[in-house]
């Protein structure tokens, strides 16, 4: 983990958004502007996905991220990679220390597979970014560029044979990452719905974002 704190001053922002358990955000932040997303009450997960503003065909990898840092988990430092192995963001302050980008994103079919047919009909992330897609046609995405996400927030471990396990969060309220745009960027962020596993502590919880300019 690598704690850091930001000099930055919120009441300096030039956006302030927040985001309730369940909704999402959309929005298009410029080359060299910062933005932070706040864990307002702690141990909340954000599920995000970040696109090219002017190609969103280039995207977030997860593959590329993670092969050229040598690290499954984000923390200050690490820069987010495109498709194309192109620079789209880096972390400048994380007050949490660890993001998971393994646990993928809560979705009906999953939720049904891993908890109970009775938990199909549950809101998931997947749902959260169709409607955010389908409100909001300019930024150009579609069902196709819904794709592997980073998890803020969400404490993801590795076991020792392998596999995943999700468990309580390491974030607490007030605790926060702050990314620059190394290109103009798309941010689309689902504030996890998610009641059944302790990756919100069983409690969804608002988050917000936070811009400045460059």
């Amino acid at each position: 983990m690598t704690l850091t704190t930001s000099s930055r001053d919120s009441l300096n922002a030039t956006e302030r958004h927040i985001i309730d358990a369940g909704d999402y955000f959309i929005g298009r932040v410029p080359k060299g502007a910062t933005f932070r997303i706040l864990d307002l009450e702690g141990n909340q997960a954000a599920d995000t996905l970040f696109y090219n503003a002017n190609d969103p065909a280039e995207r977030y990898s997860a593959m590329d991220t993670i092969r050229e840092q040598g690290n499954v988990y984000l923390t200050t430092g690490s820069v987010l990679k495109t498709n194309d192995n192109n620079d789209l963001l880096k972390i400048v302050a994380d007050t949490c220390g660890r993001h998971d980008t393994l646990g993928g994103a809560c979705a009906t079919e999953s939720n049904t597979v891993r908890y109970d047919l009775e938990k199909r009909c549950m809101h998931a992330c997947r749902d959260s970014w169709m409607l955010a897609i389908q409100e909001h046609e300019q930024y150009g995405l579609d069902k196709d560029d819904i794709t592997h996400n980073i998890n803020f927030f969400m404490n993801v471990p590795v076991t020792p044979s392998g596999g995943l396990t999700f468990e309580d969060g390491i974030s607490g309220a007030g605790k926060y990452v702050e990314l620059e745009a190394l290109m103009d960027t798309i941010i689309l962020i689902s504030n996890c719905p998610q009641l059944n596993n302790p990756c919100n502590g069983y409690n969804p919880t608002p988050v917000e974002l936070i811009v400045w300019d460059a």
